[in-house]
């Protein structure tokens, strides 16, 4: 049973992904071309007030602001922004290499930081790993333990479903609803921007488009991105449950819809095979 819905399960997961990429595109690609269009008319602006500067030289100072993007520096502000490189920042960034998150803000410079980063995540990741494992089963078990009290035939159910009612919107609470509304505060954003934010974080995502504590023109306190990083942690051992028992329950419920259409099948084949009638015997004389 298992191998024969595979292949439709294998369908529907490329249908997926073609069905996201076409939503992507419609949704994203004209916004691409205005912005695209919009930075270039700025540049050409540019030129026109500043006309010391030719196309080049512009092209080349772009460049230098990439680059310096691409090393962690943010070209707005001066040199009195905050270190990447402090301990709570590169905290918070080991804690992005072991969970995998990666956002792509801020990474290693230097041969010996990238080579020390390659072994650290060998084995950071299955460290952290058995480390939500662990945490996962920890909280599995006070859900057994819950079932233990009940005594009473039939009530071990209600108490089970309760205490998985309680678990989500717990869980909801702590990591998908109030954390937006800290970040919106700390940082300047929408509630929506928020909410994108912990959950592209949160389920390992990490685009990397919105990160914690990167404006220079904000006072943040030391342990500020410390402590999301530990709330990451706890976050991510939460939603993998979520996502854990998503996945079982639609692993069951693919093999019980293929498994009813082939009892239907079968049963349609041996009522086909009794409805036909018995073919007379011929007896041949010795």
């Amino acid at each position: 049973q298992q191998i024969s819905w595979t292949p439709l399960l294998v369908l529907g997961y490329l249908f997926y992904l073609l069905l996201g990429a076409m939503v992507f595109q419609l949704l994203e690609k004209q916004a691409e071309t205005h912005f695209r269009d919009q930075f270039q008319l700025e540049k050409l602006k540019f030129l026109q007030n500043y006309t010391c500067l030719d196309r080049q030289a512009l092209e080349q100072f772009v460049q230098i602001l990439m680059e310096a993007w691409e090393k962690g520096v943010n070209p707005e502000g001066n040199s009195t922004n905050p270190s990447n490189w402090d301990f709570s920042n590169s905290f918070f960034f080991a804690g992005t290499v072991v969970t995998t998150i990666g956002y792509g803000n801020l990474s290693p410079s230097t041969v010996a930081g990238q080579i020390f980063c390659v072994f650290y995540a060998l084995f950071g990741v299955p460290l952290n790993l058995v480390f939500l494992n662990q945490l996962g089963k920890a909280l599995n078990a006070h859900l057994l333990t819950l079932e233990r009290w009940v005594q009473k035939p039939g009530r071990a159910q209600v108490v089970q479903t309760l205490a998985v009612a309680i678990f989500l919107t717990t869980g909801t609470l702590l990591f998908l609803v109030f954390p937006p509304l800290v970040f919106s505060y700390v940082e300047g954003w929408s509630y929506g921007e928020g909410f994108y934010f912990t959950f592209i974080t949160l389920s390992t995502i990490g685009f990397g488009d919105y990160v914690v504590g990167t404006n220079p023109n904000k006072h943040y306190i030391p342990v500020y991105r410390s402590l999301t990083a530990i709330w990451i942690v706890f976050g991510l051992a939460w939603l993998a449950l979520v996502f854990n028992v998503g996945a079982d329950l639609m692993e069951r419920y693919l093999q019980l819809k293929w498994h009813k259409s082939d009892l239907s099948l079968t049963e349609g084949d041996t009522t086909k095979l009794e409805d036909e009638p018995e073919q007379p015997r011929i007896h041949i004389p010795s």
